[in-house]
């Protein structure tokens, strides 16, 4: 008997039940069905920065990433979608989405650059800035705002074990509902996350 698995790399887009730790096994990175976690001993170049918070980046690594609208302008539903719709555009190109929620004025998001050629990956920098930029100029088209979207600065995470990224997961989809945006994540639109698949058996 199999068991739903959302982090396999050919799941597809869609909205399902809240996952569940307990059900989901982890390989090493050797195995491209399943999602694997990094430790930071074994990559001593991984690359930090900081500006008002410390940004760090590491190949392959997924990243819970928080951005929030500038002075807490608050987003129209014309807008969220437009944010969606912009988070979404590249996904499976430049990123995987694990999930992904557009609240009225920040985004989570639970995402992992993929490899442009050979070893080097898309930066997450490079993929917020892309973001970012774009959806500003959407937005202004969609809701009665002239001037800057988006802080500068935002909030990331490397995810460290499986246990981290499936509590962020809940995190992300627990939002809408606990600011009273929805009964369950499932309702609320500007909500996405990866479909499950079934998972082969663990050798």
């Amino acid at each position: 008997m199999t068991t739903p698995n959302p982090l396999s790399s050919g799941a597809k887009a869609s909205r399902l039940s809240q996952p569940n730790i307990n059900d989901y096994d982890w390989q090493d990175s050797r195995s491209s069905n399943y999602t694997s976690y990094t430790s930071f001993r074994k990559y001593p170049n991984i690359k930090i920065s900081q500006r008002n918070l410390p940004h760090w980046e590491l190949a392959g690594a997924i990243y819970f990433v928080t951005f929030s609208t500038w002075e807490k302008l608050e987003l129209t539903l014309e807008a969220r979608q437009v944010v969606l719709d912009s988070c979404l555009f590249f996904n499976n190109q430049r990123y995987k989405t694990y999930a992904v929620v557009i609240m009225p004025d920040h985004v989570h998001w639970l995402i992992q650059p993929l490899p442009k050629f050979d070893q080097e990956y898309w930066t997450l920098a490079s993929i917020i800035h892309s973001i970012k930029s774009y959806s500003s100029k959407q937005v202004a088209k969609v809701m009665n705002h002239i001037g800057i979207v988006w802080q500068d600065e935002r909030y990331d995470r490397i995810m460290r074990d499986e246990r981290e990224f499936l509590e962020t997961w809940n995190y992300i989809r627990e939002n809408p509902v606990k600011a009273n945006l929805s009964e369950i994540a499932e309702t609320y639109p500007f909500f996405w996350q990866m479909d499950s698949v079934e998972k082969s058996s663990v050798k």
